[in-house]
């Protein structure tokens, strides 16, 4: 997708289609419900609320992790904070290199960056993600399914929401989803599980009095 961007390749056609078949929705559609949901669900991308959640779900693991017995439990609050520090650092440049117009199709200014790859994308996809992430190693069951699930449909709400309301080019949120991805996966792979109690100490406590 980067090549494609760079070179104006023939993959841009995708992005022209969904413009069309989403301009074509909105119009024959025309609900208002609809165009303020995209909205709502942009604004889920913006550096408020989404790197307040991550440092949040970062500390939160931390002390479940310490309460735990976990040795290296200050990892996950660590971890949220750098992510916090690691996004801008992952687009920035990429906007500034690339420096590809929006779909409305206007020129860059001299103090705008482009639009590829999605800044609310990836801020939604990291913060979100690694708040999942982080707080899920510290449960178990259900609650992790349902925290990995939250991590992956509030990045896909924001990408969808922001090709809803025209504010960018499918690319540019595919491409934020995809590096946004690798990050989590890598963190998903690297990241210990807090500390949990020997078995025959939890099998202790969970025995009924009257055995032990």
């Amino acid at each position: 997708m980067t090549w494609q961007v760079a070179v104006d390749g023939p993959l841009l056609g995708l992005d022209r289609w969904a413009r069309h078949v989403t301009r074509e929705s909105r119009h024959d559609l025309h609900s208002t419900l609809l165009d303020h949901a995209g909205q709502a669900l942009s604004d889920l991308g913006s550096a408020v609320p989404a790197i307040p959640v991550l440092l949040t779900g970062g500390a939160l693991a931390a002390w479940r992790s310490r309460r735990a017995g976990a040795p290296r439990w200050w990892l996950p609050a660590a971890v949220s904070a750098l992510t916090a520090g690691l996004i801008p650092l992952l687009v920035v440049p990429a906007k500034a290199l690339f420096g590809r117009p929006g779909p409305l199709g206007l020129p860059l200014t001299p103090d705008q960056l482009g639009w590829y790859p999605s800044g609310h994308t990836a801020t939604a996809t990291l913060s979100y993600g690694v708040a999942a992430v982080l707080v899920a190693r510290t449960v178990g069951g259900p609650a992790r399914r349902r925290l990995h699930a939250a991590g992956a449909l509030l990045p896909a709400g924001v990408g969808l929401g922001l090709v809803w309301s025209d504010y960018h080019w499918l690319l540019d949120v595919v491409a934020s989803w995809c590096l946004g991805g690798l990050v989590l996966w890598a963190l998903a792979r690297r990241l210990p599980r807090a500390h949990r109690p020997p078995r025959d100490r939890r099998d202790a406590r969970n025995r009924p009095r009257a055995l032990r």
